[in-house]
């Protein structure tokens, strides 16, 4: 509910969530997801970006970012934040790295598989072009960490792990 006692839409709900999640607005070196980054991300590949709908709207987003190993490593190292593996990231490029870099999904629709069915199916389209040999992840939750490991090893990648 907002101040009016209305009910969030959807994707109100989503945005909220994001926020209490990964509080980017306190934390510069995070990726602050807008409208410029959206279209970039789709530049690095259409398939960066996925969401699952209901006829309320968007209940779960993911966001990748296909990238070389060169910035996975760096960023795994702690040498570069998240906002600096996306702005470093090179445009029309081969990449051999994949970023799981968030997944958002409403509190009704958690344990139906959506975020995993959503990025394997991006993970089958970015391959199809990238020869990705490696996925990465920052965990900002147990259940993150899990659903990190298990879709890597559903894609039959090493994951390699930032720590906080």
């Amino acid at each position: 509910m907002n101040d009016n006692n209305i009910p969030l839409s959807n994707y109100e709900r989503l945005v909220k969530l994001a926020d209490e999640v990964f509080a980017v607005k306190s934390d510069p070196s995070q990726l602050d997801v807008n409208p410029e980054v959206l279209e970039r991300l789709q530049v690095i590949h259409r398939a960066a970006i996925s969401e699952y709908r209901d006829e309320n709207g968007p209940c779960a987003w993911v966001l990748l970012i296909p990238t070389t190993l060169e910035l996975m490593l760096r960023f795994v190292e702690g040498k570069i934040t998240e906002k600096q593996l996306y702005e470093l990231t090179p445009l029309h490029q081969t990449y051999e790295a994949i970023y799981f870099c968030s997944a958002l999904v409403l509190d009704e629709y958690r344990r139906k598989g959506i975020v995993k069915k959503l990025i394997l199916t991006a993970l089958e389209d970015i391959r199809k072009k990238h020869p990705l040999k490696a996925a990465f992840v920052w965990a900002f939750s147990p259940e993150g960490d899990q659903a990190a490991e298990t879709i890597a090893r559903l894609a039959g990648l090493p994951l390699y792990k930032r720590e906080k």
